[in-house]
């Protein structure tokens, strides 16, 4: 059986006689600057992908979106009152932002061949707002909150505007790029005015649409729950989310694989690892990380299951660390 259908039989909650695993990171300095101010970061980003499929020969590929973190809409990104968010509008179906990431996405699985699976990462409308002000007085999730608090509708206007483009890229990063699907990232907005009937009104229907589009591509969507950096949510806001594979950050939000799955009403689900420089996969020895992964295995099952990480893992993991669990996947 090929790396392909042995993931994609994992992916349909057989019980494969390997677990496999997916581990990724970034291949930039600074993944979020913009990589049209910053061109060289496309061949840092392309050659950083080619280079660990060759040395790691990874069981599927998660191709990483470094320098298109910030959705390119100026009207979005200069909005400071809700009132400016009903200018918004589309950047085009043919946006150089989106025409690159094809162009990325293309040549990267030309490379693979379909020898495995690869999906291609993509953030949520209100997560890439949130990059873009980054460097903002007030913090995005303030603004976001400010703009619910002013016009909800206007917010809603906007954000609906952000995933139409979204939907448009993870279409065409799928047709026209090969992918076999995307890696969609959210996580929730910490705001007081920001509760889980705002998150259900304003923020789910959104990011429906942009898992939906791929969904009608014909592809696999891996839904993404965001710790990064010690980001907490609250899984059941992303339980009715159309995702077919989940991942969260397990450490951070105390919610083991075997109990994920549960609340997730059995969908595959990938991680179990914690991805900082603390976690016993960075720091760990062999024997440390080939016991916790045999942990995790006895508490999820095999059936359903890819090893992996919170998120990201640091730049400089050493890459036997990342084999070690490969091994104990098949020692068992």
């Amino acid at each position: 059986m090929d790396k392909r259908e042995w993931v994609l039989g994992a992916l349909r909650n057989e019980k494969p006689d390997r677990v496999p695993a997916g581990f990724w990171f970034h291949f930039t300095a600074d993944e979020v600057l913009d990589g049209f101010e910053h061109p060289e970061m496309f061949e840092q980003n392309l050659r950083g992908h080619v280079k660990f499929y060759q040395e790691f020969q990874p069981d599927f590929i998660k191709i990483m979106s470094d320098g298109f973190f910030i959705y390119p809409n100026r009207e979005l990104q200069r909005a400071e009152k809700a009132a400016d968010l009903w200018k918004v509008s589309s950047i085009g179906p043919h946006h150089p932002w989106i025409e690159k990431q094809v162009e990325l996405v293309k040549t990267l699985t030309a490379i693979f061949g379909k020898d495995v699976l690869s999906f291609y990462n993509i953030f949520s409308p209100a997560t890439g707002f949130k990059f873009s002000r980054r460097d903002s007085k007030r913090p995005g999730e303030a603004l976001l909150g400010d703009f619910i608090r002013e016009d909800e509708a206007a917010l809603i206007h906007a954000l609906r505007i952000a995933a139409a483009d979204l939907a448009v890229l993870a279409r065409r990063v799928i047709e026209e790029g090969g992918a076999d699907g995307i890696y969609y990232s959210a996580q929730d907005q910490h705001d007081s005015r920001i509760d889980t009937e705002v998150q259900n009104r304003v923020f789910a229907p959104v990011d429906a649409e942009v898992l939906e589009a791929a969904n009608k591509a014909g592809a696999l969507s891996i839904l993404h729950i965001c710790g990064y950096a010690g980001h907490r949510n609250i899984l059941s806001h992303y339980t009715r989310y159309p995702a077919g594979i989940i991942n969260w950050a397990s450490a951070i939000e105390g919610v083991s694989l075997g109990e994920g799955k549960k609340l997730f009403g059995g969908k595959p689900v990938i991680g179990g690892f914690a991805n900082t420089t603390e976690g016993i996969l960075y720091r760990g020895g062999e024997a440390e990380i080939k016991a916790e992964t045999r942990r995790l295995l006895g508490e999820s099952g095999r059936a359903g299951v890819i090893l992996g990480a919170d998120c990201t893992v640091p730049r400089d993991i050493d890459l036997r660390h990342l084999q070690w669990v490969r091994e104990a996947a098949v020692e068992g």
